[in-house]
């Protein structure tokens, strides 16, 4: 209780939620390499972090075991209360669709899908009427400015469009986490602003807690945080001076 009573209390100070993502002495190896290892931070809830480093640091492979989707070889990740390694596959698969949000650099959209029906699949693996998922995939897509394109093939769409509807999907199950790796890779510099305001407006408007992994610098500087992954060690840096 005294422990509840001091969360609260510093929330009450802080205007931020309590952690939600706590990652201790984190390593993962393949045979006899070392990814990384020795990574513990942190996130609260609410926040907005970024990951940068060189290509091949392993920030995406992080990020799939953030979101329970690889295991590290040693450490923990807590998300709340819960354990991720002690999760069985099935727990796992209800974990990701109940808690976490994805999106990827290329948006794995389904061809023969509507942009609606892209978004909706997400409901409709839990069991909502299609009905009722193409409802709320509509109104999702009016949350990423594309009413209007609802009833449109992925490849009838460009490729901001594309991050958009993936954007809808990740976040049509509400989750508390988005994680996000390269989402703006394949895009250029001004699509890439538009988008990541989007995700930006987003994130503030539905209190959610999100994670990107990014090349690009100057989206970094945007975040509440930046992590640098280098050299498997994790180090971090002022959005300042990114």
């Amino acid at each position: 209780m005294m422990e509840q009573a001091a969360v609260a209390a510093e929330e009450a100070a802080t205007g931020r939620s309590a952690t939600l993502l706590d990652v201790r002495n984190l390593r993962k190896c393949y045979g006899n390499l070392v990814l990384f290892e020795d990574l513990t931070f942190q996130v609260r809830g609410q926040q907005m972090l970024a990951i940068v480093g060189q290509s091949g640091a392993g920030k995406s492979t992080l990020l799939h075991i953030l979101g329970a989707l690889d295991t590290a070889s040693s450490g923990d990740v807590y998300f709340d209360l819960t354990l991720l390694r002690s999760l069985s596959p099935v727990e796992a698969a209800d974990f990701r669709n109940r808690e976490i949000g994805y999106v990827w650099q290329f948006h794995y959209l389904l061809p023969e899908f509507t942009a609606a029906e892209n978004v909706a699949l997400p409901l409709l693996a839990r069991g909502k009427s299609k009905k009722e998922a193409v409802q709320e995939a509509v109104h999702w897509l009016s949350e990423v400015g594309l009413s209007d394109r609802a009833t449109h093939r992925a490849g009838e769409l460009s490729g901001g469009e594309q991050q958009r509807v993936s954007i809808a999907r990740a976040l049509i199950t509400a989750p508390k986490l988005l994680l996000a790796d390269e989402p703006t890779g394949d895009l250029d510099n001004q699509t890439a602003d538009a988008l990541f305001s989007l995700i930006e407006r987003l994130h503030a408007s539905y209190g959610l807690t999100s994670i990107l992994v990014t090349h690009n610098l100057l989206l970094a500087k945007r975040c509440d945080r930046v992590l640098r992954l280098a050299h498997g060690r994790m180090e971090e840096l002022s959005p300042l001076d990114v």
